[in-house]
């Protein structure tokens, strides 16, 4: 059992939300917001299930967790998200002037900070590599099972 207010606590919370975009035949991405320690959101992929490539597992947290608060800033929370953001995902945590963000497995393909690290706001914090070998190994799963 992981102690509860862990980067690793709730890096197992989003790869739960990782497993069940899995089960729906979804890229396994999960996410969770945190706020004061305490999750206030949980999302996971629906751009099958919704047909909206922008349905990404962060943009539905934001929603969710936006709606939560009753306010579209999110500052002071934390998303946790199985793999890193797209440009698109770290756009919007931008606009949401989320305070950080924590990643499992680099996206060395889509992932932001290849493609475009400013596109997080300036003072978000962004940590990486967090069960990184857990996060990585469902998504190379689910993408072997498609081949």
């Amino acid at each position: 059992m992981l102690d509860l207010y862990t980067h690793e606590y709730f890096m197992e919370e989003a790869l739960k939300e990782a497993q069940q975009a899995y089960d729906k035949d979804e890229v396994p991405v999960g996410a969770v917001v945190v706020c004061n320690d305490r999750i206030i959101a949980r999302a996971h992929n629906l751009t099958e299930q919704l047909t909206d490539a922008t349905a990404h597992a962060e943009m539905q947290a934001f929603t969710a967790a936006s709606n939560f608060l009753g306010s579209k800033y999110l500052e002071g929370c934390r998303l946790y998200v199985t793999l890193e953001p797209c440009v698109m995902c770290a756009g919007a945590a931008f606009w949401t002037q989320l305070q950080y963000i924590i990643f499992g497995a680099h996206d060395p393909k889509r992932g932001f900070l290849r493609m475009k690290p400013s596109a997080a706001h300036p003072k978000t914090i962004v940590t990486g590599g967090i069960m990184e070998a857990q996060c990585a190994a469902l998504l190379r799963r689910f993408f072997e099972n498609k081949r």
